[in-house]
């Protein structure tokens, strides 16, 4: 047995219906009549109809044609027809030798859209806070109307809660107000089918005031009474409808007595006067109250809802495919409410008068079949019917005997992606029902086990598709009557993958904005990118470019706000993302500015805000201008929240107010709004008197009297105008008065010199004078300081500062404002010198009324005079008489010069000059020098004081080629003064010289280099050697090679003798410093000695001048103090000294 199995059209089969008409079908008058009916089978079927139950002749109606091939009438009503006479109900028969297979019973109606029947309408004259109801009673029509009111412009009246139109049609109005007044309230109906309109009369309605109005509870309007019933079929849209009465508005609440509304399908319509659910059951059958309420009280009204239910079918028969000697069954089960009927046919004969048929048995909404022949094949039909409606299905009953056949094409490729379900189809028909298996390979196994799903159609599942699921798959199909198999191949490939999404943008109007959609996909897949803005295309605009894995947009505007998605397709899979964009600007301006509220003194300024686009508004600015004043010039007024529309503003009296408002974003400001209309405010007596007022005179005799003008708006009227007042402080004289006008100054002249006067300024206009003024302390004009300071006295603190004192003068003297003292200094000349200088004066101001100060910066030992001078806003006053004062000696500059020539063997020549500065009387010169080694290391410190008239000094007894480093200074009674430092060396004889230059040459060469390296590698390993018998008690004879290599033209120098030259220095025996490379005996060994002095040039452009003094260079780092004691300091130099320290 097959069930609902599409038998292949090469067989022989019964007919069967696959295209007719609705059961109600309305139709347009004016055109020509299809009535559809389309069937398959195997003979081809025939087609017969009949009309009102009896046969229809078509051949007798030349109107009335049937297509070729098919049971589809037309009725040609364009040819002069009338559709009105093709009114009736119609069925379909397709038969052939196997079955007769019909349609549902088709109602044909035209459609219809009567005109409105004429009738006079009286003007509706009602009071205001009545209820009204403006009947429509539009026309029946076929299917009803549409229905919506106008006036005579074709403009929709405006509906609310107050007013609007129910389910009828009707026009209700809760109640009536003034502005309901009107003659051309019309109700029109549009016929869809026909797409006609129709109008009724204009109707009337007039509101008549009455005061008071009277409140009204509510009463509804419609439906009436308390308690009404409704019927609903199943699956259809429940509305029911509360319109009530009343004043103030009432207000409509819904609610399910017992239970809930049910959720998700119910909506509430026409301001919650409807309540819709939609998809109704028999569960939704119950009470449904709806309350109408105002502040005087409520009403309800209870619809008892009653959900019935047209046949539903629980189980459609369907097809049987049976082979000779099989049983089977057809099921037929509906439901409805009331239950319906089941009722059987055999190819549309009541089953109970159709040809026996020993096979087949009923038993109520079933057909048992047994051992079925050929000749049992037909058509079956179902009918379930109650009195709302009837279910008619064909199902039908075909005796074959088929061996087995694939519907599938051999070889089929299938392509599923990884990780999907793969559905391998193997569509077959055999009559009996063949058994189908499945096998994978060539060779495989039956395929079993949880990880396959087998359909009843044949379709092998493969719930989860993995890579190793690629290859090819065997169906076979096998029944009593044969066997066949078919071969489909399977192909999994990978997933595509977007990896890099667009992202949320958020960007500036005119700027550019990229997404990125990055895919990854199947090699053997081509993948196509489509972008799409708001879920439809990209619009047309060059603006927007796709690249291969982005999309830009140049120049964002605000109309490319929106979600953009990418969408990656293949043949196998599809794959999208989305982003958001927001384009966001500064705000649009505010705009419809209004002022309500004028005072005198202020005003409400409200505003619309404009668009934010998509920024936040975070401020407004308000500015004013004045039209009367400063026409054109805008100035801030205030600034408020953004949440904020209105503002009250203060006004000032006399100004011709216009206002702006500005938005402001995080973006930036809007364009200011148009300006709001003009507000004159009234004249006034100024508020404010002009600030900053000041008394000071310019000359001696006179008092300058200024102020800061009021600004035009602070004039508060007309006339403005300044009353400068004025009178000597402490002096009982009455206040003197001057009007002035458009002027910021007065000058009183003949005033006593700089005396306090009492001053004030007061605004005045043409309405009268601002409050009483502040009065202000100023003083007339300043002359000269009469008096020099008295009693000055000078202490010398050291040979560089000294303290000044003096006693103050009488204030009345200074004759101003005192502003301090000033104390002239000046050099007279030097006590060491006795030479005339060119006199500098120095000058030192001193604030306020101080009577000593510091003169810092004087040159020691030096004749110095001084005077004071008081001093005012004026000028200065005269010079105290002058004071002459001596500063102490000091220690004196360094010498100006240090050269040191004549370099011999063992002698240097030193000359310097004397001080710059030397502050005192010289007394002595004290000399310092130390040798230097190559190490950098100085050698012991040798001190040498000479006399101060001395200019000159010869080294002797110094080392040979020995480099040494001189400190000089000069002395004073007080002390020593700051060093100068020098170097030199003594030169070498020209054979040693001779032998220097020879190592130079030998050194430049390479062979003399690897020898060195040789040489230096022996000594490190002599060293280590050394090292270890060392530790171990052994003795390395290094004295004693001292010894036998000593330089015999060196003299080693006593140890109870260490003279240089004449001098001697009592500190030229302590030990040299720690690390010193000088041997145990002070002996310099000859290999040592045999340098060159072209060694000290290493990173120093070392030369010797024509006198034969050496020129060098320290650098890197500052000089030391020289080494005292037992220590010795070790210099900067950069040049290797080739001998140990002597």
């Amino acid at each position: 047995m097959i069930s609902a199995l599409d038998v292949p059209l090469d067989l022989s089969q019964p007919p069967t219906i696959t295209q007719q008409s609705p059961k109600d079908y309305i139709v347009d008058p004016r055109e020509n009549i299809v009535i559809q009916c389309e069937a398959k089978g195997k003979p081809p079927p025939s087609f017969s109809w009949t009309r009102n139950g009896t046969h229809f002749d078509i051949d007798k109606d030349e109107l009335v044609t049937m297509k070729p091939n098919s049971g589809t009438l037309v009725v040609n009503i364009m040819n002069g027809g009338k559709a009105e006479a093709y009114e009736g109900v119609y069925q379909c028969t397709a038969r052939n030798e196997r079955g007769a297979a019909i349609s549902n019973n088709i109602v044909i109606r035209p459609s219809r859209s009567p005109l409105w029947t004429k009738e006079k309408l009286e003007p509706n004259q009602v009071r205001e806070g009545d209820s009204l109801v403006l009947h429509c009673r539009p026309p029946v029509g076929l299917p009803p109307p549409i229905i919506f009111w106008m006036d005579n412009a074709f403009q929709r009246l405006p509906q609310s809660e107050r007013v609007s139109q129910g389910l009828n049609g009707d026009l209700y109005f809760s109640n009536v107000q003034p502005e309901d007044t009107r003659e051309d309230y019309i109700c029109y109906a549009r016929f869809n089918h026909t797409q006609t309109i129709q109008q009724k009369q204009p109707i009337s309605v007039k509101v008549f005031s009455t005061k008071p109005v009277t409140e009204r509870p509510p009463i509804l309007l419609t439906p009436t009474g308390t308690t009404s019933n409704k019927v609903e079929l199943r699956g259809n849209v429940l509305l029911l409808e509360c319109i009530a009465a009343g004043l103030p508005t009432p207000v409509i609440r819904w609610i399910k007595e017992g239970g809930e509304l049910p959720a998700n399908r119910t909506f509430f319509e026409n301001f919650k006067k409807t309540l819709k659910i939609i998809d109704v059951s028999e569960a939704d059958s119950g009470n449904y109250k709806c309350i109408a309420r105002n502040i005087l009280g409520s009403t309800h009204h209870v619809i008892s809802v009653t959900v019935k239910a047209a046949p539903y079918w629980i189980t459609a028969p369907r097809n049987l495919v049976l082979s000779p000697g099989e049983d089977g069954s057809l099921i037929c089960r509906a439901n409805g409410n009331p239950k319906p009927s089941i009722s059987w046919l055999a190819n549309g004969v009541p089953i109970a008068i159709a040809p026996e048929d020993p096979s087949r048995k009923v038993d109520g909404d079933t057909i048992i079949f047994s051992a079925v022949q050929e000749r049992s094949s037909a058509v079956y039909q179902c009918n379930a019917s109650n009195e709302y409606g009837y279910l008619l299905a064909n199902a039908f009953v075909n005796v074959l005997a088929e061996p087995p056949r694939i519907l599938t094409p051999a070889n089929k490729l299938y392509q599923v992606i990884l990780d999907s379900p793969a559905l391998i189809d193997c569509a077959y028909f055999g009559s009996p029902k063949p058994e189908i298996e499945w096998f994978k390979g060539v060779k495989g196994s039956i395929l079993r086990g949880n990880e396959y799903v087998f359909h009843d159609n044949g379709t092998l599942e493969i719930p989860v598709a993995q890579k190793d699921s690629t290859g090819t798959y065997t169906c076979v199909a096998r029944n009593e009557l044969g066997k066949i198999q078919n071969e489909v191949q399977l192909e999994v490939k990978d997933p595509t993958l977007i990896i890099k999404q667009p992202e949320y943008k958020v960007i500036q109007r005119y700027g550019h904005v990229s997404f990125e959609c990055i895919i990854k996909h199947d090699s053997t897949l081509i993948p196509t990118v489509i972008w799409l803005k708001d879920n439809d295309e990209l619009p047309d605009d060059e603006r927007f470019l796709v690249g291969k894995d982005n999309l830009t947009i140049m120049n964002v505007t605000d109309k490319d706000d929106g979600t953009y998605t990418c969408i990656v397709n293949t043949t196998l899979d599809s794959v999208s993302a989305s982003a958001v964009l927001t384009v966001v600007a500064r705000p649009n301006p505010p705009f419809d500015l209004e002022l309500t509220g004028q005072l005198e003194r202020s005003i409400e300024l409200s505003w619309i805000p404009g668009d934010e686009n998509n920024s936040p508004i975070t401020s407004f600015v308000i500015e004013y201008e004045d039209g009367l004043h400063e026409p054109g010039v805008w100035h801030y007024q205030t600034e408020v929240p953004g949440s904020q529309t209105t503002v009250q503003l203060k006004l000032s009296p006399y100004v011709n107010y216009s206002f702006r408002v500005i938005a402001v974003n995080e973006i930036g400001r809007s364009q200011p709004s148009e300006p709001s209309e003009q507000y004159l405010t009234k004249s006034a007596n100024p508020d404010e008197n002009p600030s900053n007022v000041q008394g000071i005179g310019s000359e001696p005799d006179n008092l300058v009297i200024t102020w800061e003008s009021l600004k035009g708006f602070q004039s508060n009227g007309p006339g403005l105008q300044y009353k400068v007042s004025w009178r000597q402080k402490d002096v009982d004289d009455e206040w003197t008065s001057v009007v002035v006008a458009n002027v910021s100054k007065y000058i009183v002249s003949g005033t006593p010199t700089f005396v306090p006067y009492e001053i004030k300024v007061q605004a005045l206009n043409d309405l009268g004078y601002a409050p009483e003024p502040s009065e202000v302390i100023g003083h007339s004009g300043e002359d000269l300081p009469m008096v020099a300071p008295g009693n000055v006295q000078v202490h010398v603190i050291n040979s560089t500062l000294a303290k000044v004192h003096w006693d103050p003068v009488p204030l009345k003297s200074v004759r101003g404002h005192l502003q301090g003292y000033k104390v002239y200094y000046w050099k007279v000349q030097s006590l060491s010198r006795r030479s005339k200088r060119h006199i500098e004066k120095k000058i030192l101001t001193f604030r306020g009324n101080k009577t000593f100060g510091m003169l810092p910066g004087l040159e020691p030992y030096s004749s110095y005079k001084l005077n004071v001078r008081v001093v005012n806003g004026k000028g200065e006053g005269p010079a105290s008489p002058d004071k002459v004062f001596k500063t102490p000696e000091g220690v004196p500059s360094s010498p100006s010069f240090l050269k040191i020539t004549n370099p011999t063997l063992d002698s240097l020549t030193l000359e310097w000059g004397s001080p710059t500065h030397p502050n005192g009387i010289l007394i002595s010169y004290i000399l310092k020098f130390q040798p230097i080694n190559n190490t950098h290391e100085l050698g012991p410190l040798v001190e040498i004081r000479i006399p101060a008239n001395e200019s000159s000094l010869i080294l002797k007894n110094l080392n040979y080629s020995t480099r040494y480093k001189f400190y000089f200074n000069a002395q004073t009674s007080v002390g020593s003064g700051s060093q100068i430092t020098e170097e030199a060396v003594t030169i070498m004889d020209e054979g040693k010289m001779a032998m220097a230059s020879r190592q130079v040459d030998i050194a430049t060469q390479g062979w003399f280099i690897g020898l060195m390296c040789a040489v230096a590698l022996l000594i490190l390993i002599l060293l280590i050697v050394c090292f270890i018998r060392r530790n171990k008690g052994g003795k390395y004879p290094v004295k004693e090679k001292e010894d036998a290599h000593a330089d015999p033209e060196i003299q080693p120098m006593k140890e109870d003798d260490g003279t240089f030259g004449e001098y001697s220095d009592a500190e030229d025996h302590k030990p040299l410093k720690k690390g010193s490379r000088t041997p145990s005996d002070r002996t310099v060994k000859k290999e040592d000695s045999d340098d060159s002095l072209v060694d000290y040039g290493e990173g120093v452009n070392g030369q010797f001048n024509e006198d034969g003094s050496f020129i060098g260079q320290y650098s890197g780092k500052k000089e030391k103090e020289p080494a005292e004691g037992n220590e010795s300091s070790e210099a900067p130099s950069p040049v290797n000294a080739m001998n140990s320290f002597v």
